[in-house]
């Protein structure tokens, strides 16, 4: 028998990440066919159950497209069972529709769903049950145990928190997780493992790397795999352009540095230190690369050489800026440097950290 384990897919999510609007838009369209390709996934390989382990919404509020979206697809896969798990983002029940025979949900207490020996189990966290529903968990030890939970790992215990210690030795098999957006796995015990799926598509730069869902192939024993699925891929690469000589050497660089598939979304970080004007370097390296990738973000952590000996001298609040900092004698020389460096982005009213 095999399954698939899903989570935060954040169908209706706004997809700001520094996108323009009509991308923004693209996106959360995307979003929606990426949940339409897993699907077709599991009719392709005969997979009869697919577990959603919460924030399938963005919210409590859906858009009436990505509600209706949502439901559709369940309604056009009556063989296919969706078990349906909320999460954080997801919790209220004011959209749920519940005329669909395919469509399994959970509560606030435990429920447990049947296929041949495997028995799926899960439990809404909240804080009436945040303490309890460890205890109240009893699988039986002669089934193929799948428990979902939403929430993040911790070593202690609460609201939203999953206390790995307190499921050991209950006889879970694989205990399918929910709310990190990355894949990860290890072990919960002798007899099985934790993992979570990751989401569906990543929807910003703090989601950078491949997305997608685990295929559970139950037999003998408990496998499973992890598989790619997203549309794009949100990547950040750090370029050291110390060694250029102009803007111009240092888009050369970027552009022959960077490696990613056409379709992926690109943050670029420029770091090092230059002597020539990099003020408008983030737009003319985004300039070079937005035809080669679906999306470009640059980003400038490039400290510019001044010098200091000339501007100290100008009357100007830049000139002000120098002297006041030339002056202190609690930094180094290279200190001054930098945070000459900085006060000076920042005066131009370019980013500075």
């Amino acid at each position: 028998m095999k399954i698939l384990h899903c989570a935060d897919i954040h169908l209706g999510s706004k997809i700001e990440a520094k996108f323009p609007k009509e991308k923004s838009n693209e996106r959360r369209a995307e979003l929606r066919a990426s949940f339409s390709r897993m699907i077709d996934y599991a009719k392709d390989n005969d997979i009869k159950v697919v577990l959603l382990v919460g924030d399938v919404f963005d919210s409590d509020r859906p858009l009436k497209k990505d509600k209706e979206f949502f439901y559709s697809v369940i309604r056009r896969n009556p063989d296919i069972d969706f078990l349906y798990l909320r999460g954080n983002h997801d919790i209220m029940e004011s959209y749920t529709e519940y005329d669909l025979e395919n469509l399994k949900l959970f509560s606030e207490t435990w429920q447990t769903y049947t296929y041949e020996n495997v028995a799926i189990t899960g439990i809404e966290l909240c804080a009436e049950n945040a303490r309890s529903f460890y205890s109240s968990l009893v699988p039986d030890k002669t089934k193929t145990n799948i428990v979902l939970l939403h929430g993040q790992i911790s070593e202690s215990e609460g609201v939203g928190k999953i206390k790995l210690a307190k499921l050991k030795n209950k006889n879970i098999d694989y205990l399918a997780l929910g709310h990190v957006h990355y894949f990860s796995e290890g072990k919960l015990d002798a007899r099985g493992a934790y993992v979570y799926s990751g989401c569906l598509e990543g929807r910003g730069f703090d989601e950078i790397g491949e997305k997608g869902f685990v295929e559970i192939d139950i037999g003998q024993e408990v496998t499973y795999t992890f598989v790619k699925n997203s549309y794009r891929v949100f990547d950040e690469i750090a370029v050291d352009i110390t060694d250029t000589q102009d803007v111009y050497s240092a888009c050369r660089k970027v552009k022959g540095f960077v490696k990613s598939k056409r379709e992926d979304i690109l943050r670029i970080v420029l770091m090092g230190e230059v002597s020539y004007d990099c003020s408008d370097i983030e737009k003319e390296v985004e300039k070079q690369l937005e035809r080669d990738y679906y999306f470009v973000h640059v980003k400038s952590k490039v400290m510019q050489k001044f010098d200091i000996e000339k501007l100290s001298g100008d009357i100007s609040l830049k000139g002000e800026f120098l002297r006041t900092v030339l002056q202190c004698d609690e930094h180094t020389n290279d200190e001054k440097q930098n945070i000459i460096s900085i006060g000076l982005r920042a005066l131009d009213g370019r980013e500075a950290e």
